[in-house]
């Protein structure tokens, strides 16, 4: 028989269940407060009388940056940003598609050392701009995407313009946020602008949806119902919207911290120096390879030209880095670069990827030393575990490295046969394309005299930018820029369409600077309509077009593969190609 003294603990269940249960509820209402933000509304009051909009926080941390310009096509998303812009001084400059703004920001941060910005309206606006972005990721562009977006409470349900940009916007950028309350405007923009120019640099996004853009009244007047819901549901979503709305602009114009956060460099160790110092201390040929990272802040074009000039290594330059020596000096080589990484010992890639341009590596020496430096890890030993192997693989800043590199070698020479054997190289070059240029032609005009025309022509203040196939690929090897920082080209993404946006940001960013664009005929039809822009915006630019009436890059090959197709079917062949045409491969003139 049971006893009442053992009964007594399955009666005490309850009580622990219902505290349990006490328990779960509270959490969850404490839970759902959180989330609601009733408790920050306790401590951080909403201004309702206010006509302040997150525009103004907006154009508060861009000013805190030193941001001069902001390049737009403006959209009703976006237009409270535009209007605080202008009031505190950052120019605001519409271009006439928005995939020129991006291309203008992005010349801004590659010429300032800063981050470029540009702002465009919710959906089509920012899928305008897909390519610019991924051109600016590819070239590693610090640029700042502001793009519009509908009401945080309309997203997902149907709203105009309204698509999921995030989703879009993530694989090309490496700091990618929805702002969702008008106090996160601050902080989100200040991380933003940080992530653009740490590490590897390149393109961030912030999303600002409409609501966190303009006054509270306007918000209000879209969100809340006018006239008092009846009903029990009806007051209860009513009172959800207005707690919305109250959580949306609780602390919105509480001070906080404007201007920017530290940067996050990564930078070459004493140890890995000292090794690279070491290998290249005993090159009887060494080479460099230096690439648009060598041109990134913190170090100065003067510094690193000052760096290179000590060190007496002759060098390549490309993208970014052309120029960097100025016109015609005797450590810069040109042309052969595949010969001449052949017979090298020591290979220093400087911010060079072994990419397409280096035929993936294949064209360096099994007997080189090969020493890279990159901030970025993955691109740094790019196939290297097919077609080469780095002595030293260096993952820091470039332009940093360089002088530390030149600390370490002081009073180290090289023979001089070494670069006068590369120089030779290049003066045969050079005769064989004065004896194109003099070659005659039935019509039209002769592409290489017209580009060596130019290069006589050039101003020392010109800045030179590039958009095209074949006659660009010529001028590569016939027009120098000037000085660091005068030449301005898409990049490994190879983009056409760049010209105008490019011109536009250089003129800004240097405006006692003489523009010349050199375009491809293809290309310039990307760029046409942005003259209304230069001539709106009173921007004085030059332009030249090469203009072949055809996409011949491209015909060439299809013409070249045709032939032969049909001489093997047995058939007889003959290719008549358009005299005047030129070669971007090795400038040569079609015949």
């Amino acid at each position: 028989m049971e006893t009442p003294a053992a009964a007594a603990p399955a009666g005490s269940l309850f009580p622990s269940f219902l505290l349990l249960a006490c328990g779960t509820l509270v959490a969850a209402l404490l839970g759902a407060a959180h989330r609601l933000g009733l408790f920050y509304q306790l401590l951080h009051k909403v201004d309702k009388a206010s006509v302040r909009h997150g525009g103004e926080n907006v154009a508060a941390v861009l000013r805190a940056h030193g941001v001069r310009f902001i390049f737009t096509l403006v959209g009703g998303h976006i237009s409270p940003l535009l209007v605080a812009c202008e009031k505190l001084g950052i120019r605001v400059v519409d271009t006439r598609h928005e995939v020129t703004a991006v291309f203008a920001a992005d010349a801004m941060a590659r010429l300032s050392g800063t981050v470029g910005v540009a702002a465009v309206t919710a959906g089509p606006g920012l899928t305008n701009t897909v390519t610019a972005v991924k051109n600016a990721q590819m070239a590693q562009s610090p640029i700042l995407l502001l793009g519009g977006a509908a009401s945080t409470l309309l997203q997902n349900r149907g709203a105009l313009q309204a698509v999921d940009q995030l989703s879009l916007f993530r694989p090309l950028c490496k700091f990618c946020v929805s702002v969702r309350r008008v106090r996160d405007i601050v902080p989100t923009l200040r991380a933003a602008m940080a992530a653009a120019q740490s590490g590897t640099p390149g393109p961030v996004f912030v999303e600002l949806p409409v609501d966190v853009l303009y006054p509270y009244f306007m918000v209000q007047k879209e969100m809340v119902p006018a006239k008092p819901p009846k009903g029990l549901v009806g007051r209860v979503v009513s009172w959800y919207l207005e707690n919305y709305l109250a959580n949306l602009f609780a602390g919105a114009w509480e001070p906080q911290p404007e201007g920017p956060l530290p940067l996050d460099i990564p930078q070459a160790s004493p140890q890995q120096v000292q090794r690279c110092v070491e290998i290249l201390s005993r090159a009887k040929r060494p080479l460099m390879v230096l690439g648009s990272q060598a041109l990134l802040t913190p170090t100065s074009a003067d510094k690193l030209r000052a760096a290179v000039e000590t060190l007496g290594v002759p060098c390549f330059l490309g993208g970014m880095a052309r120029g960097l020596l100025g016109r015609n000096h005797p450590l810069h080589i040109r042309e052969n670069r595949s010969a001449a990484l052949k017979k090298a010992d020591v290979i220093v890639l400087a911010g060079t990827v072994c990419d397409f341009r280096l035929s993936y590596g294949r064209v360096l020496s099994h007997s080189s030393k090969i020493i890279i430096v990159n901030r970025n890890r993955e691109e740094m030993l790019l196939n290297s575990d097919i077609f080469w192997k780095p002595q030293e693989a260096v993952q820091g800043d470039v332009g940093s490295f360089v002088l530390k590199l030149v600390e370490g070698l002081q009073g180290q020479t090289w023979a001089p046969d070494w670069v006068e054997e590369l120089r030779e190289a290049d003066r045969q070059k050079e005769q064989t394309f004065r004896e194109k240029a003099a070659m005659p032609v039935a019509q039209h005009l002769n592409p290489v005299q017209v580009l060596q025309l130019v290069e006589e022509t050039l101003p020392d203040n010109s800045i030179l930018v590039v958009d095209g196939g074949d006659f660009v690929g010529t001028a590569a090897h016939l027009v120098q820029p000037r000085g660091p920082l005068r030449w301005l080209d898409p990049g490994a993404f190879g983009t056409l369409g760049v010209g105008a946006g490019f011109a536009l940001g250089a003129k800004l960013c240097r405006p006692d600077a003489e523009v010349w664009c050199l375009f491809g005929d293809g290309a310039f039809g990307y760029s046409l309509i942005e003259f209304d822009t230069f001539v709106r915006h009173k921007i004085p630019v030059m332009a030249l077009v090469g203009n072949d009436a055809g996409w011949t890059q491209i015909s060439r090959e299809q013409v070249l593969h045709d032939a032969q197709q049909q001489c093997r079917d047995g058939h007889p062949v003959v290719v008549n190609i358009l005299i005047g045409r030129t070669d971007f491969r090795d400038g040569s003139i079609a015949v």
